[in-house]
């Protein structure tokens, strides 16, 4: 895969939230972006592009102009972006941050960034409102060919040991009124961070979890289900692979197992066909913790 970004304008627009109409004055009034051009002489722009692009705004919306700001060197841009306090941030800002970070693979720039994001909004909302945003900025780059899979793993990795470290930290100690709940991926579902942090969202309001992660095979869940009897099953499906025999799959959990199916992911939000009267489709975090306490 190529790691050589070739960004339209829209997509600098959609991953900096700078209209392109403002991009293109900045580009012919301060020189800011020089965009390349392919063979078939269609402008496209690089990481380099939308680094800077990013760190412009950034300064930016601190309140320095933009004809101060085109005066710095790049280097001079990067050094006043880290010298910034980020704690008063809006969320575009922080994401905008972390995308710059994710590109360098500066860890102290992401943990930098992610610090602030928690300290200002509070773990759960900076992961619902920031982190999970970011990942979907993410799919845009993937599109150009902007990120190749080290970079992704990168980030995934420090978002995954946050969350497992921040479900450590909680006070967890079940409520018996409440549900149990059992969270797991099938097999070839491998994407387990908003897994993950259902289950922190769900030990923290005291639910009693048992978490499986990712792949389980589904030929071994009759037997943990008859181990554990949980009340409450939630699932992940988003892998692009699983979306012709997604229906397959939602059957066959829902054979071994009679009681509510919670699931989600890309795949299954892609099959029109009827689920079981058990099983239902949740949108995000917010909608999980609505339908669980419907259920209460």
């Amino acid at each position: 895969m190529s790691t050589t970004a070739k960004y339209s304008i829209k997509d600098l627009e959609t991953l900096s939230n700078i209209k392109s109409h403002t991009i293109r004055i900045w580009e012919k009034r301060y020189d800011i972006l020089n965009p390349e051009r392919t063979d078939t002489n269609i402008r496209f722009y690089t990481n380099e592009d939308l680094k800077k692009l990013l760190n412009i705004s950034f300064l930016n919306k601190q309140g320095i102009k933009i004809s101060k700001i085109v005066e710095l060197s790049d280097a001079e841009i990067n050094e006043a972006v880290q010298a910034l306090n980020l704690s008063d941030s809006d969320n575009e800002t922080f994401i905008e941050n972390l995308i710059v970070a994710m590109i360098d693979l500066n860890e102290d720039a992401f943990q930098k960034v992610f610090n602030a994001a928690v300290d200002h909004l509070g773990f759960e909302v900076a992961i619902k409102d920031i982190i999970f945003k970011f990942f979907q900025q993410i799919g845009v780059m993937w599109q150009v060919g902007a990120i190749n899979p080290a970079q992704e793993h990168f980030v995934s990795n420090i978002v995954r040991q946050k969350i497992i470290v921040a479900t450590e930290e909680l006070n967890y100690q079940p409520n018996p009124s409440l549900p149990k709940v059992l969270l797991f991926l099938p097999e070839n579902e491998l994407h387990e961070l908003s897994l993950l942090m259902y289950n922190y969202a769900l030990r923290k309001r005291a639910y009693e979890t048992i978490y499986l992660g990712q792949a389980v095979p589904l030929d071994s869940l009759e037997r943990i289900l008859e181990i554990t009897q949980p009340n409450i099953i939630i699932s992940l499906l988003t892998n692009s692979l699983n979306i012709l025999d997604v229906n397959e799959i939602v059957i066959e959990i829902s054979k071994k197992f009679s009681g509510k199916i919670l699931i989600s992911g890309y795949a299954i939000q892609q099959q029109k066909k009827k689920l079981p009267a058990h099983v239902e489709m949740f949108k995000d975090l917010d909608d999980l913790i609505l339908r669980l306490e419907s259920l209460v």
